[in-house]
């Protein structure tokens, strides 16, 4: 039997009107420390986004969410939260924000593969 380990996710939101707390899901966040594992896996569907909200800058969103991607790589061109350990990296990106990009709270769960947890949460919650 493989062993089991402790992940954390959280859902990438799209808030265009934060005031509404109208959102749409459009990726998912995953974390496991065993394993070393962050990355984020998402969807812009330029159809659904535009008819959600047809003034969201689409182009700036995805700028926005790559951003987070190279966070989760370490990447040093991220600048000083890339330049972070893993744990905090994802404790940045999950942090409680006030903007058109936002994440859920925080899920915890137990795992074998967090590649595969990733891909079936992103499929149950986003696709």
């Amino acid at each position: 039997m493989q062993q089991k380990h402790l992940f954390e996710y959280a859902v990438i939101r799209v808030v265009p009107r934060v005031e509404r707390e109208e959102f749409l899901n459009i990726g998912v966040i995953l974390f496991c420390a065993k394993q070393q594992f962050l990355q984020a896996r998402y969807l812009l569907d330029n159809a659904k986004l535009i008819a959600f909200a047809p003034e969201l800058d689409i182009a700036e969103l995805k700028e926005h969410v790559c951003a987070m991607e190279r966070i989760c790589v370490g990447d040093r061109a991220a600048g000083p939260i890339g330049k972070l350990d893993i744990a905090s990296r994802f404790r940045w990106l999950t942090a409680t924000r006030s903007t058109v990009l936002q994440t859920s709270k925080v899920h915890p769960g137990f795992c074998a593969d967090a590649q595969e947890t990733l891909n079936k949460l992103f499929e149950e919650l986003v696709a």
